[in-house]
C-alpha cells in the first residue's frame, strides 16, 4: 500500500476511502499546515521528506512542479469527481499498478460521461 499525503482542497470522503483500502495517507492538516495559505512547494517539500506522494486535484500547479523538481516520493493528480468512492477505486488501482511512486507523476482522470 501507499504513503500519500494529501492537499487541504482534496476531498477527505476520498481520503477516508483510501485509508479504507489500506492506505498510509495523511492530510496537510494532520501535519498542522490547513488553513495557512501553505504554498504547493511546501507541500511537495514536506511530502518528499516524509517519503509520501502528493495526492491532490491540483493538477496543472503540481504537473508543473513535477517538471520543475522532479526528484520527489511521487505526485498523483486527479480530475475533479464527486463520487468519491469511485474516485478512491480510480486512484487505488493506479497506485497499485504504478508500483513504486518515487519521481512518477501518475494521472488519475474521471472516465468520460
Amino acid at each position: 500500500m501507499a504513503l500519500l499525503l494529501s492537499d487541504e482542497q482534496y476531498p477527505f470522503p476520498v481520503v477516508e476511502a483510501l485509508r479504507r483500502l489500506g492506505h498510509d495517507v495523511v492530510t496537510v492538516k494532520d501535519r498542522g499546515r490547513d488553513n495557512q495559505g501553505f504554498p504547493d512547494p511546501g507541500v511537495l517539500a514536506l511530502a518528499t521528506a516524509e517519503g509520501r506522494a502528493v495526492l491532490t486535484g491540483n493538477r496543472r500547479d503540481f504537473i508543473r512542479l513535477h517538471r520543475q523538481t522532479p526528484q520527489h516520493a511521487g505526485i498523483i493528480v486527479c480530475t475533479d469527481d464527486r463520487d468519491y468512492p469511485a474516485l478512491a477505486a480510480r486512484v487505488d488501482a493506479a497506485v497499485m499498478a504504478a508500483g513504486d511512486l518515487r519521481g512518477r507523476l501518475i494521472r488519475v482522470n474521471r472516465p468520460p460521461r
